[in-house]
């Protein structure tokens, strides 16, 4: 599973979450006690921050082609990667899209893709 976001454990489990001042959204896939779903497969609980165990930001990161890259998704085989090696010339010798300044994406088969791993940041 690619995950890029927060993650916050309450009461024992991980839950994808979204901090918000004093308080943490919670959210999980199935319908649970104090969750209200906001669309099917997808329900949520604010809770104070100060019940929050851990919070922290995850993201998965890889190697492509040699390079440095964060991976923000996947779809079909492909995986949507962004290049954090900071050198312009090399992101444009692969061909990646210019997203915004200083910042290169692209799509990569997931069967070049090597060194897949979580970071918790």
């Amino acid at each position: 599973m690619i995950r890029d976001g927060y993650v916050a454990r309450w009461r024992g489990r991980e839950y994808h979450a979204s901090p918000d001042g004093g308080e943490v959204r919670l959210y999980r896939p199935e319908p649970g006690d104090g969750f209200t779903e906001v669309r099917p497969g997808r329900h949520v609980r604010v809770v104070p921050a100060a019940e929050i165990e851990e919070l922290a930001y995850v993201r998965t990161t890889c190697t492509w082609k040699g390079q440095p890259f964060i991976v923000l998704g996947e779809h079909e085989g492909w995986l949507r990667v962004e290049y954090t090696g900071g050198r312009w010339p090399v992101a444009q010798a692969m061909r990646l899209e210019a997203f915004d300044f200083g910042v290169y994406q692209g799509w990569a088969p997931a069967t070049e893709v090597t060194d897949l791993r979580e970071q918790r940041v």
